[in-house]
């Protein structure tokens, strides 16, 4: 798509705000207006347009991205996009170990076992972890617990929720984030230990790096998505 307009501006709309373009308010792929909860996400969005080429790349406006996810996919059919991530609480990252080599064991223990504390602080919930290869169950208070925690999310947060757990594979990693216990660097740190080890093992693979780049940004894009509605 080629840029066809001038001026970006932010009006109050619906008890939000939405985007327009010339005066014309920014659709969704749906046609819906883009309308979002916070002035300060607005902006932001204002701003992906406002920077935009004469090439449109969508790549470019992840923050677009998200709001049109919100209103065009997860609006729509909010408990079953929820009911979908939640399930992650059956199998979170944090629970599932590696026995070797030592290094990774231990940079696994340090990054996961904190994470998993957390939770059972926050939720008052425990979790069983394992170093096998078939998959182990957890309690079924924790995935209750866990399941309620997603459902209760508006569709913006469960938009911006989403890459955080998909890309990650922790939704208690997400959940931190988007409950402010830990920084979106931190948690992107616990989330991406078994790659970044296999990096210092291998050595810098070119396709390798740029793929953990590109996942790292659009977690921390999903992270800044979630800022933006407080």
């Amino acid at each position: 798509m080629k840029r066809f307009w001038k001026a970006v501006s932010v009006v109050a709309e619906d008890g939000g705000r939405a985007v327009q373009l010339d005066g014309r308010p920014l659709r969704t792929p749906a046609r819906a207006p883009l309308v979002v909860p916070t002035e300060a996400l607005a902006e932001a969005i204002a701003d992906e347009w406002r920077s935009a080429g004469e090439d449109i790349d969508p790549r470019a406006m992840p923050l677009t991205g998200l709001a049109n996810a919100a209103i065009d996919r997860v609006a729509p059919a909010r408990g079953e996009f929820a009911a979908g991530l939640a399930r992650y609480a059956e199998a979170d990252l944090a629970c599932y170990r590696s026995d070797w080599p030592p290094d990774l064991v231990e940079r696994q223990q340090q990054a996961w076992d904190s994470l998993l504390a957390w939770g059972r602080r926050r939720y008052d919930v425990d979790f069983s972890t394992t170093s096998g290869l078939m998959p182990v169950p957890q309690p079924q208070a924790t995935v209750e617990v866990l399941s309620h925690t997603v459902a209760a999310l508006d569709p913006f947060r469960l938009a911006g929720l989403s890459p955080l757990v998909t890309i990650g594979g922790s939704l208690l990693a997400a959940l931190a984030v988007i409950e402010k216990a830990m920084a979106p660097d931190e948690a992107w740190k616990k989330v991406s230990v078994d790659e970044r080890w296999q990096l210092d093992q291998w050595g810098a693979d070119p396709e390798a790096k740029a793929a953990l780049e590109n996942k790292r940004r659009d977690f921390m894009a999903a992270a800044r998505f979630l800022e933006l509605l407080d």
